[in-house]
């Protein structure tokens, strides 16, 4: 409660309230001061002229009319003759004079305080002018501690209707806090609140509709904001998809380029004239496109296109892949061996089935290599009633932990020193394109054995499509 915006505004309304009706109490209780003392001044003339009027009472009676009145005597000036008309008694010295002729506003006020804080009685003489005309003045004694409980009590009186008055105007003021303020402010919290759960869908931008105007500016510049950033990220989403396919493009494509390196080293032994003078040139254009592709290797993750499917020769691809691969090796280092039956067909994308294994053997052999040993890549093939199944299997020395902890994620899966770590992601989401999947089936210090399951059926296909 304390927390809240209307909370808070409860309290203070309260507090401001009360302290408004306290400055506001203080001249009133000079106010009733100035009232009483002016009642009992009235009261002593009526029982002064009464008096007069019979010429001469007993004592009895001026010690009654004395007791109504509330003084112990009263001084009457008429016709420029001052007459004691009454009087008794007094239990003490007269201790202060009020003249409540010329009495201004401040000293009414300093007067009232003075009684309210004095908690002993005291006799004082108040001198004012008699009503009616019934004399030049009137002058009384009386005690302080009656008019001091009649001040206290009106006093009490007052602070209560004051907290009365303050605690309903700060319920309504709260309730119209709460209506008109804090329920359009919680509203635009929300919506803020349910951007945060999706910023790239611009449905979920605020629409302005607050009647308040500042309300409604806040939510003005708040769809402004929300606005740009929609558009920034949808903007950073799309370079993210970019970078990510230049990425993958340029892993596959610097692999292809890196083979046609090796053919045009073979080209460069020519004798021919015209060939000596071009090799030159075409090598130093592969090798700078090697390095633009590599250049690119930084970016991040974009889905593949769907795969054109054909019937393949599974042969003619791993072949292919194979021919290249011992072209980038020397006599002796690694041997290859290939398991495929002849006539295996299946239903794929060559292109994107070769990138596939091309990543696989390429990875085995460079982890063979690493080793300065000798070693083997076979790749084989088999098929049921319900799936094409293909193997790559290295003798190499495995996958390094930290690889096989994030083998399909994008830039952590690399197992060498300046690898992308993206050739397995690249093949995963091709095979996934298929209805596929790659499977990692063992890594370790004899080797390491991936398999590729591709499915016969249209349903399986259709639904890795969706």
């Amino acid at each position: 409660m304390l927390n809240s915006l209307s909370g808070r505004f409860l309290i203070l309304t309260m507090a401001f309230v009360m302290l408004a009706e306290v400055l506001i109490l203080v001249p009133s209780l000079a106010r009733f001061r100035e009232d009483y003392l002016a009642s009992r001044l009235e009261r002593a003339q009526i029982a002064s002229l009464a008096l007069l009027a019979n010429d001469g009472i007993d004592a009895d009676l001026e010690e009654e009319l004395l007791r109504n009145a509330e003084v112990y005597n009263v001084v009457l000036r008429r016709d420029d003759v001052r007459q004691l008309v009454l009087s008794s008694p007094v239990p003490a010295a007269i201790d202060a004079t009020y003249d409540l002729r010329e009495a201004g506003a401040w000293d009414l006020i300093r007067d009232a305080l003075a009684v309210l804080f004095d908690g002993d009685g005291r006799i004082i003489r108040v001198i004012g002018y008699p009503v009616n005309e019934a004399g030049q003045l009137i002058e009384i004694a009386m005690d302080t501690t009656p008019m001091r409980a009649a001040m206290i009590d009106y006093g009490l009186r007052v602070l209560l209707l004051s907290a009365v008055i303050s605690i309903m105007t700060a319920v309504l003021l709260f309730l119209a806090v709460r209506v008109f303020l804090v329920k359009p402010i919680k509203e635009v919290v929300r919506q803020m609140q349910l951007y945060a759960e999706a910023p790239e869908d611009a449905r979920r931008i605020i629409e302005p509709n607050a009647a308040i105007r500042e309300l409604r500016e806040a939510e003005e510049a708040l769809k402004s904001l929300e606005t740009q950033l929609t558009a920034s990220l949808r903007q950073k989403e799309r370079l993210a998809q970019l970078g990510g396919a230049v990425a993958k493009i340029s892993h596959d494509l610097r692999n292809i380029l890196t083979s046609a390196q090796l053919f045009t080293d073979r080209i460069e032994l020519s004798e021919d004239p015209a060939v000596q003078r071009l090799a030159p040139k075409l090598v130093n254009s592969i090798s700078r496109a090697v390095n633009l592709c590599e250049s690119t290797l930084a970016f991040g993750r974009a889905e593949e296109p769907a795969p054109k499917l054909t019937q393949v020769r599974l042969l003619d691809v791993v072949s292919d892949v194979i021919d290249s691969e011992r072209l980038a090796v020397g006599d002796g280092e690694v041997s290859f061996a290939e398991d495929i039956p002849a006539t295996m067909t299946l239903r794929a994308d060559p292109e994107q089935l070769y990138r596939v294994l091309f990543n696989l053997v390429r990875n085995a052999r460079q982890a063979i290599v690493s080793t300065g040993e000798e070693g083997e890549i076979s790749v084989a093939a088999t098929e049921d009633d319900d799936q094409w199944t293909i193997t790559v299997t290295d003798t190499g020395p495995g996958l390094p932990p930290k690889a096989q902890a994030n083998l399909f994620t994008p830039f952590q899966g690399g197992a060498r020193k300046g690898g992308a770590g993206l050739g397995l992601v690249i093949s995963a989401e091709l095979i996934r394109g298929h209805g596929g999947q790659l499977l990692l089936l063992r890594t370790g210090e004899t080797g390491t054995c991936f398999r590729i399951v591709l499915p016969k059926t249209m349903v399986a296909l259709e639904d890795a499509a969706e």
